[in-house]
């Protein structure tokens, strides 16, 4: 070898010497500061790498509802179970081949996309599956396939008060009605499962250091909604939609003497089941309760009353019709000008004929004044609306609610004639819950009480005691509302429930006034044979314009129909209230058909619970 040669070999030699030394050092800098200055963070990953963490799901409460004095389910849980594969070692072709056989319509996931990823260990790829199926899949003996127990929500009454029911969604969480409003109390609160795991994620012995924190179920919730009661009426409500112009219906049945809601229909209705397959959400809503509205002449009773129990008025006090009363500028008529009634009228008269007239006059009469409309006439108006009777207001009601509106008594332009719109039952948003509500109040004996949904006492009927704590509410269910939101609901578990509201706002002789001008208002159908002998049954109608574009459709082109009545036997107190709403757009629906879902259901209602009748 040359002098030359050896040189340039030596040099390469300590060149390549220094780079392993530096990579040494490197090596070794980097292991003290993995051993020593990250040894922390370092265990933490790998105690990761070896820890399963799982939520435990609490099992969601289930809903009842009243039958025969016995709470019977009409939402419960099923068990079924999501097929877990590991990717690595379950083969594709075979998972592929058993989901297409046993389970394809409860898979989730794209095969293709879960095996395009290298290295993926655990991978869910069905859900919801029956227990029948589950132990089919397992018999198949597919490598490294698994089971996990979880739990579905079943609607074994199919589209049963689904406008009420709500559901629950892909996620777990109630939407609309009773799941929604209610889903904090149903839900419970889940558990979590801490444990070394596997490289499949497979729980492994317990060790010091795992966790296991237990789930807390949901509460079961019983309502006071008649299941057989709610049935019979939406199949009524049902055959009034199909055999009118009407799209929609909904029928509120209450007691007016508890305010507890007995029934509460919304229709069409939907499979709570397969809410996914709903083209149009709107039948979701549950129009009863956050659907304002304006329910027209209904609220003429409110007026009268108002004026009765001031004292300014009886059911003989007279006053001159002439069809139309002219304010601030406008002429408001009266939908029935038959010549017989132009002159001199009685009050009973005027809500008989359900004259516009006559609830203007009554207004004028509570501002002192029998020629014009006041300032004190607007407020004493807005106090009994929207304090006593609590219309535009939330109610204190378990559901989900609207808040709706009474316009202030002293802003905005032309005062006199919102007024004057808003005795009779338009210029205002209201809920057929709030309406029904205050409806009851008049004709109870002159109470409001805060409505209810949900059961917090039952005297159980069965034999078997044990069946009503399970069924029933421990914590009971608050119902405490938040006045300033548009929908408002009870507080979240665990706050503390609050007292219902029971509130004298009409003397004893106005609700007797009031009874009676109401079943004046259905002598007719007396004579008709449509309300039977035996029974007082009095009512209101109501039909209201719909506003387009910012103004009242003078066309009356659209028109939405109202009704609502009390049921007693001859001579007792009211036992019942039933409440109908009919419209559908574009349509012209008129009191007339919500009368005549009325008129099916009053007596539905007094075959259903054997009314017996009173001296006719």
């Amino acid at each position: 070898m040359s002098k030359n040669n050896y040189k340039s070999t030596q040099r390469r030699f300590h060149i390549l010497r220094n780079l392993v030394l530096v990579a040494m050092l490197i090596i070794a800098a980097r292991l003290f500061f993995i051993q020593i200055i990250e040894h922390d963070a370092w265990v933490a990953k790998a105690s990761e790498q070896h820890t399963l963490l799982e939520t435990i799901v609490a099992k969601r409460g289930e809903i009842y509802m009243m039958d025969h004095g016995e709470p019977v389910a009409v939402v419960l849980n099923q068990t079924t179970y999501q097929i877990i594969i590991d990717p690595a070692i379950t083969k594709q072709e075979d998972i592929t081949n058993v989901l297409n056989e046993y389970a394809k319509d409860y898979q989730i996931v794209d095969l293709d996309d879960i095996y395009s990823h290298e290295g993926l260990r655990y991978a869910i790829v069905a859900k919801n599956v029956p227990r029948e199926t589950a132990e089919k899949i397992i018999a198949t003996e597919t490598p490294a396939i698994w089971l996990k127990k979880t739990n579905q929500r079943v609607y074994p009454e199919g589209e049963l008060a689904s406008g009420l029911l709500g559901f629950v969604n892909a996620d777990g969480q109630g939407q609309y009605g009773v799941e929604g409003s209610l889903n904090q109390i149903l839900a419970g609160k889940d558990g979590l499962l801490k444990t070394t795991a596997d490289v499949n994620k497979v729980a492994l012995s317990i060790g010091n250091e795992n966790t296991k924190i237990p789930a807390e179920d949901g509460e079961n919730i019983v309502l006071t909604i008649d299941r057989g009661l709610e049935k019979g009426v939406e199949d009524l409500a049902l055959d009034a939609i199909n055999n009118t112009p009407a799209s929609n219906a909904s029928v509120l049945v209450m007691d007016p003497n508890t305010s507890q809601v007995l029934a509460m229909a919304n229709l069409p209705n939907y499979d709570p089941a397969n809410y996914s397959s709903v083209e149009d959400a709107s039948v979701f809503n549950n129009y009863t309760v956050d659907m304002p509205y304006e329910p027209a002449s209904i609220c003429k009773t409110f007026a009268f009353s108002a004026a009765i129990n001031e004292g300014k008025m009886t059911p003989e006090t007279t006053y001159f019709n002439q069809h139309y009363e002219e304010i601030d500028g406008w002429k408001i008529w009266n939908a029935e000008t038959r010549a017989s009634l132009y002159g001199t009228l009685t009050m009973r008269d005027a809500l008989y004929w359900s004259l516009n007239t006559g609830s203007i006059y009554a207004l004028k009469l509570l501002g002192d004044d029998p020629n014009q409309i006041t300032q004190q006439g607007r407020e004493r108006l807005f106090d009994y609306y929207h304090n006593k009777f609590r219309l535009g207001n939330t109610t204190g009601f378990e559901l989900f609610e609207a808040e709706g509106y009474i316009p202030d008594p002293n802003e905005g332009w032309g005062r006199d004639s919102t007024y004057a719109n808003i005795t009779f039952g338009q210029n205002l948003g209201i809920t057929m819950l709030q309406t029904a509500t205050a409806f009851s109040a008049v004709v109870n004996g002159g109470t409001w009480r805060t409505p209810s949904v949900v059961v917090k006492d039952i005297a159980w009927a069965g034999d078997d005691e044990s069946a009503l704590e399970r069924v029933t509410s421990s914590k009971g269910v608050p119902r405490e509302s938040r006045a300033g939101e548009e929908k408002t609901a009870g507080p979240a578990q665990g706050e503390e429930l609050t007292e219902p509201i029971e509130d004298k706002i009409l003397s004893d002789e106005t609700s007797a006034m009031m009874r009676e001008m109401l079943i004046h208002n259905r002598n007719y159908k007396v004579r008709q044979g449509v309300d039977r002998l035996g029974y007082d049954i009095g009512g209101k109608s109501g039909t209201a314009q719909v506003v387009r574009d910012g103004a009242y459709d003078d066309s009356f082109a659209e028109l939405v129909g109202s009704y609502i009545g009390f049921i007693a036997p001859s001579g007792g107190m009211p036992e019942y209230v039933v409440m109908v709403k009919m419209w559908g757009e574009g349509e012209s629906i008129g009191s007339g058909e919500a009368m005549d879902l009325f008129d099916r259901v009053s007596n539905y209602v007094i075959d259903y619970y054997k009314i017996k009748p009173g001296d006719a």
